[in-house]
């Protein structure tokens, strides 16, 4: 009788030092998306910048100062040439400077009570989480795009000084070779957007949202855009032409487009 508790006991403690099998994380998974997502992320968009307009003006105001100091630098350092392709190339690190603007709608989403610290804080963490690697993704394509650019004017323009914007504007615009350089400029810096809005435009804010490597969030962003071509292209030339617009009247614009898309697209995000 006595072995036979001692045997059972055995088979207990056995079966609890036992390691116990882990269930396999589940796949992220991505949805079909149609135009009226598109409606339904810009429409939430413009309602959390209207709730929180201050904080969420506050970045749109940073990316315009941003925008104009660096367009000062230029002159100031005789590189005119550099304007129109940053102006090109600027739209592509929106995405990264939306981060403060992802946790803003999350924690509506939820319904939280926050500050402006509360989102710094969580930007600030970003440092030490993949988003920073999504980061220097980001600023590696726009230094290439930099690069190409002024590749392309020493092949077509073969100069790199102008005496001033509208000089260089001037030849641009009224010679073949400039021509030349504005056509095959623009398809290549929308070769390097498309890239980069493919791989970041879900990732960014999942990197914000979840704790997850920056390369699995970068596949899963590429799987979203290629099983929803159609709403994605859409989604993007959105993304494009509004702040292109913006961007015209000293930046000014950036104040209020750039908070109501980086909301969008957090919603956007959540759809997918």
């Amino acid at each position: 009788m006595a072995s036979a508790k001692n045997k059972a006991a055995g088979k207990k403690a056995a079966a609890q030092k036992a390691p116990v099998a882990r269930q396999a994380p589940q796949p992220l998974q991505t949805k079909r998306l149609d135009v009226a997502d598109i409606r339904h992320a810009v429409g939430a968009g413009w309602r959390d910048f209207t709730r929180r307009p201050l904080l969420s003006g506050f970045f749109g105001l940073f990316y315009c100062l941003f925008g104009l100091a660096f367009m000062a630098g230029l002159l100031w350092f005789d590189r005119v040439w550099l304007i129109l392709p940053l102006a090109v190339g600027f739209p592509l690190v929106a995405p990264f400077a939306a981060a403060g603007l992802y946790d803003i709608s999350r924690r509506l989403e939820r319904g939280e009570d926050f500050t402006w610290r509360d989102v710094f804080t969580v930007i600030w963490a970003q440092r030490n989480r993949e988003l920073g690697w999504m980061a220097f993704v980001t600023l590696f394509v726009l230094w290439f795009w930099l690069y190409q650019a002024r590749l392309l004017l020493a092949i077509f323009l073969q100069s790199l000084n102008f005496s001033s914007f509208d000089r260089f504007l001037d030849v641009v615009a009224t010679t073949t070779n400039g021509w030349l350089f504005l056509g095959v400029g623009t398809l290549v810096g929308a070769f390097w957007a498309s890239v980069l809005f493919t791989v970041t435009v879900i990732s960014m804010p999942l990197l914000l949202d979840r704790q997850i490597d920056f390369v699995s969030a970068m596949v899963l962003s590429i799987k979203t855009v290629f099983k929803n071509p159609v709403v994605m292209i859409g989604w993007g030339l959105i993304i494009a032409a509004l702040v292109m617009a913006s961007m015209i009247p000293a930046f000014a614009g950036l104040i209020i487009v750039l908070p109501v898309l980086g909301h969008a697209t957090w919603h956007l995000y959540r759809r997918a």
